[in-house]
């Protein structure tokens, strides 16, 4: 195999508590690890010379990505140089909250262990993913889970999500770093794994229960990205929530029609827009 092209899927979170201030400086937290159709393209090929380049400007200006940071420590875990080009055509937000650069990363060690045929176990490629962030492991197999602690204890959940679910993100890029600084923790009223304990979700009891403890600190600091919560629940959203770190919102629709009129809008606005339609019944993930 001299070349070897793979998806690098995002996602959303249905609800982001951080709980609690840990002494190492991290937080303690819990949230919905939900994975959308949007997706990155990653195509890596053996090479004389190692090169990157993307889709985006803004990546390409960053020397030492989450992709490039993923193959160096493959390289210092089997103590060997990949020499290897490596193209992204990059289509999740960069910012955004989205996962994009998490899910880069935990694609790039998957697919640079395939080809150049490693056999690092799923353990091993868990612990590299751990180095690199604490939401990457979760894209070494992105399903629906509830996640815990700094966001690497997975438990994978049954949950249906048979919506369209718009998102929507107005080019402001937040730093994951910054808004973490910003936050207060503070104890959910409801555990999310109690709130989402069945298939089928209820709009009632998410609009009541399910928060993401960044909104204040992000929209205070970016009141159009509240603007943006807002009019998704103008224009006929059932549940709309920021997801991550911002800076993309989502909204979750109960038909289908009311979510086109809304893509329209803010397509209108010239905002990026993924209107997110399921398939049939456990194809989504």
């Amino acid at each position: 195999m001299e070349k070897i092209i793979v998806e690098s899927p995002s996602k959303i979170n249905l609800g982001l508590n951080i709980v609690e201030k840990r002494t190492d400086g991290y937080h303690n937290l819990e949230t919905i690890f939900f994975p959308l159709l949007l997706k990155d393209i990653i195509m890596i090929t053996k090479s004389e010379k190692t090169e990157f380049s993307s889709t985006s400007t803004e990546l390409n200006s960053v020397s030492d990505n989450l992709i490039l940071k993923a193959k160096k420590l493959l390289e210092e875990k089997a103590n060997k140089k990949f020499i290897l080009k490596i193209f992204v055509e990059k289509n999740i937000p960069i910012g955004g909250g989205l996962g994009g650069g998490s899910s880069n990363a935990a694609s790039t060690l998957k697919a640079i262990n395939k080809l150049c045929k490693l056999d690092f176990s799923y353990q091993d490629l868990f612990e590299c993913a751990l180095d690199l962030g604490s939401d990457v492991p979760y894209f070494l197999n992105p399903i629906p889970v509830y996640a815990e602690s700094k966001g690497e204890k997975l438990n994978s959940i049954n949950l249906e999500l048979p919506y369209p679910v718009l998102v929507v993100n107005s080019g402001i890029n937040i730093q994951t770093g910054w808004a973490f600084s910003k936050v207060n923790p503070i104890k959910p009223e409801k555990r999310l794994k109690d709130i989402f304990n069945s298939e089928l979700i209820d709009f009632e009891s998410m609009k009541v229960y399910v928060k993401n403890d960044f909104e204040d600190v992000i929209f205070q600091e970016y009141p159009m990205i509240e603007q943006i919560k807002k009019e998704l629940y103008d224009l006929g959203a059932q549940f709309a929530l920021m997801t991550g770190t911002g800076s993309s919102v989502f909204g979750i629709f109960s038909n289908l029609q009311k979510a086109y009129w809304a893509e329209d809008h803010f397509k209108e606005k010239e905002y990026f827009t993924f209107l997110n339609i399921p398939f049939e019944k456990g194809s989504i993930t």
